[in-house]
């Protein structure tokens, strides 16, 4: 696991910032407006569950941009149990001229497909007897997803082959098709990222770029997944022919302590910072808000640290987050902040 323990510049739950390209948010009190995207999800009618779950989500268009690219996904299933979060980021380049196709159906097979694997892992819950089967199941999951995606991606472009591209992009299409023997996707071409989280287990799925960061109890932020430097414009993609074999998991058992927090972002929000840590930072510095302020108070400021992340990485910028906090059942009345 690459654990960067870091912490000079770390913005904190006061508000006090660090310098990253002037970093992308503003003070603490200016944030209004966003909570309608708040989901807090109780534990069902379990009450021998004790975890609440609160739930961030926040997207901006990319500067100059006629529209975003970026798709996301973050709900409570299982009866408020476990909690799915996806996000996918359409390449958006001339060859992929449907990539918002792509990421939004990436994000709902995903979706699909991994409120399946939630419901299972609850039910396994605590009994590490069950757990290598279920991360068996995690590993085949993205093999399902690939199938569900390149189905919906084949059918579409058979009804509707040309539209949307130029006589060159049709052409260059045919000559990669003939070479590879498949059929060419790459208009639909998207990353995909993925995380089920429940009171005992967490597993995350990355197929190109993008940032899974785990933010444990202690503040220390977590980024199982990473691959390195950026390489550029080039990533991995749902629109290659096996795309499941590409893709990179993490799973890891929740034993003691409460459950971290876990954040997925598109690349733009990332690219705004100067260096790597100057994000980790922010992601740190995102729960610390959250258990100091409340995830409410943190929705409402998140459209405004997007936007200013666009306007330095100049593209679609994403971010969704899940927050869980252990709470006495026997005291417990809907709708409260859970406090971590």
């Amino acid at each position: 696991m690459d654990v960067h323990g870091g912490r000079q510049g770390r913005l904190d739950a006061q508000g006090r910032g660090r310098q990253a390209r002037d970093a992308p948010w503003p003070a603490a009190d200016q944030g209004r407006g966003r909570s309608r995207h708040l989901v807090t999800a109780e534990q069902g009618t379990d009450r021998g569950a004790d975890v609440r779950w609160a739930l961030l989500t926040g997207g901006v268009k990319g500067v100059g941009k006629k529209y975003s690219q970026d798709r996301w996904a973050a709900r409570a299933t299982a009866d408020g149990r476990a909690v799915v979060l996806t996000v996918a980021d359409g390449h958006g380049s001339a060859a992929h001229f449907r990539s918002d196709l792509g990421a939004r159906w990436a994000v709902e097979e995903f979706t699909a497909c991994a409120e399946a694997f939630a419901h299972e892992a609850v039910r396994v819950g605590a009994d590490a007897a069950g757990w290598p089967e279920l991360r068996a199941e995690a590993r085949l999951l993205p093999q399902a997803v690939g199938h569900r995606w390149h189905r919906r991606a084949r059918f579409h472009d058979s009804s509707a082959p040309a539209r949307g591209a130029s006589p060159a992009q049709r052409a260059a299409a045919h000559r990669r098709a003939r070479g590879r023997g498949t059929p060419d996707l790459a208009a639909y071409g998207s990353t995909l990222l993925g995380a089920v989280l429940t009171e005992h287990t967490l597993m995350c799925w990355q197929l190109g770029d993008g940032d899974i960061v785990l933010v444990d109890d202690g503040g220390v932020p977590h980024t199982p997944l990473s691959s390195g430097p950026d390489m550029g414009d080039e990533t991995d993609s749902l629109c290659e022919p096996e795309p499941w074999r590409k893709t990179r998991t993490h799973w890891q058992p929740i034993t003691g302590g409460p459950p971290p927090a876990v954040l997925l972002s598109t690349d733009g929000l990332s690219k705004s910072f100067a260096d790597h840590q100057g994000f980790l930072d922010f992601a740190t510095g995102v729960r610390e808000r959250a258990a100091g302020q409340g995830v409410a108070a943190v929705q409402g400021q998140l459209g405004d640290w997007l936007a200013r992340a666009a306007k330095y990485s100049g593209d679609d910028t994403t971010l969704v987050g899940a927050f869980g906090a252990r709470y006495d059942t026997s005291d417990a009345t809907g709708g409260h902040e859970p406090h971590e």
